[in-house]
């Protein structure tokens, strides 16, 4: 797999996550602030 083939499937991931999180009633500011907390 090529790296330009992984980082398309790994942005169609993203966005597949994103959009799951939106349906659920997740704000994008909620999603972002999930996103950066420390791990």
């Amino acid at each position: 797999m090529s790296a330009l083939t992984a980082e398309k499937k790994l942005d169609q991931e993203w966005l597949k996550l994103i959009n799951e999180a939106k349906n659920l009633g997740l704000s994008i500011d909620e999603i972002r602030e999930f996103l950066s907390k420390p791990k």
